[in-house]
């Protein structure tokens, strides 16, 4: 969901509130119908963009505006600037990949601005526009969802309706918190594939430190391994009553994952907090294209959601105001936090480190999972503290100069 924030909300943490709405069966029917019309709306104006070959929201205004609203009876003014925005977003990143227009789904999200939507706060009801007219619709939610749509910034909303329930997501603006300087060190956290995540502490995550029915690292592969399985056997069978059964179970994998990234980033981010210590990640960014696996490795490599564990776990330490910082991966699992030694020997099996000179031995990932630790003081000591390095910087000779002379001689 696009979040736009004004010059108010710059600087504070973006997030997302959900709140449940109990509209009557007529005003039920009235959101059905503002849902649909924006969708073919939205396709509309995404076949015009594609026709013409214009993606920039300004110049797809002057082409599409009055078509749009020539076409689709009942789409209000700000209904068809929204429709606009939400096609140009959609060709933004992923314009060069597109090899047709971009459809929209009859019954996707619809985004809500403040132009489009107004809350009262006191009696927990929301008016949103449709094209019979706007409807009052009361709302509930969690008590500290609730909290913060009276309190917060609001931005723009998404209007969905799962499985006959309406739902609105709201974008809320947190306040920034102070971050505290990491004085007991950094957590380092190693994550990989075989363990999805190694903290500096000895703890594997997913393990027994987390609550819930997956048992291990070990029973994530084993579920992601039946679900590929079940989805390789349905898609070859092709018939109607399994593309039915794909339908049911899609999403469910990544559901998952987005559930065991959020239990992980948390308890790494409530550890660091309880101990006064920031968070070390690896800066895995193009990994996948430096990384030459086997072709049976592949898949398991590419489904690697390791930019979703350090996005949760990024905007979780900025809300708790804990130290936050990416080092540099290389030969983390291959050298030696005691002595320092780097060689390939030291690890003489996937799992298992062995320092060739020193002799520390431990498990692989917990090994690095320290390096890292030990790397984030440092990187944490140089962003902070750029000069205590000791190394000549133009800052401190500029005001060692003499200052220049006012005068005559």
């Amino acid at each position: 969901m696009a979040i736009r924030r004004s010059t108010t909300k710059r600087h504070g943490l973006p997030t997302v509130v959900q709140l449940r709405l109990t509209p009557a069966p007529v005003q039920a029917d009235a959101l059905a119908a503002a849902v649909q019309v924006c969708n073919q709306a939205a396709t509309v104006v995404s076949r015009l963009a594609w026709q013409h070959r214009t993606f920039a929201v300004v110049e797809l205004h002057r082409l599409a505006y009055y078509e749009v609203r020539a076409q689709m009876a009942g789409l209000g003014a700000q209904a068809a600037v929204r429709a606009i925005a939400r096609v140009a977003g959609a060709y933004a990143n992923r314009r060069a990949s597109k090899k047709r227009a971009h459809i929209f789904r009859p019954h996707g999200a619809v985004p809500y601005d403040a132009r489009l939507m107004s809350f009262n706060r006191d009696a927990r009801t929301v008016s949103l526009w449709t094209p019979a007219g706007r409807v009052t619709v009361p709302y509930t939610g969690r008590p500290d969802d609730l909290k913060a749509i009276d309190t917060l910034p609001m931005g723009e909303a998404d209007l969905i309706c799962r499985r006959g329930v309406w739902l609105l997501q709201v974008a809320l603006t947190l306040p920034t918190p102070v971050v505290r300087e990491p004085v007991g060190g950094f957590v380092g956290v190693d994550q990989g594939i075989a363990n999805l995540a190694v903290t500096s502490d000895r703890v594997v995550l997913p393990g027994p430190a987390l609550p819930g029915p997956i048992g291990g690292n070990g029973h994530v592969r084993t579920l992601r391994e039946r679900r590929h399985r079940q989805r390789r056997r349905l898609q070859k069978k092709g018939t109607s009553a399994a593309r039915r059964v794909l339908r049911r179970l899609a999403g469910r994998e990544h559901r998952m994952m987005t559930d065991l990234n959020h239990q992980i980033s948390k308890y790494v981010v409530r550890e660091a907090e309880r101990t006064g210590r920031g968070i070390a990640l690896e800066d895995l960014q193009g990994i996948r294209g430096r990384v030459r696996a086997h072709r049976l490795q592949r898949r398991t490599l590419h489904n690697w959601a390791f930019a979703q564990q350090l996005t949760f776990t990024r905007y979780k330490a900025a809300r708790a105001g804990v130290a936050f910082i990416l080092v540099d991966p290389a030969y983390t699992s291959q050298a030696c936090p005691d002595c320092g030694n780097v060689s390939r020997a030291n690890r003489p099996a996937r799992g298992r480190f062995l320092c060739t000179r020193c002799g520390l031995a431990g498990h692989a990932d917990h090994i690095a999972a320290r390096n890292i630790a030990a790397r984030g003081v440092a990187g944490w000591a140089a962003v902070n503290q750029p000069h205590a390095t000791g190394l000549p910087s133009p800052r401190r000779d500029r005001e060692s100069k003499p200052p220049d002379s006012t005068g005559g001689s």
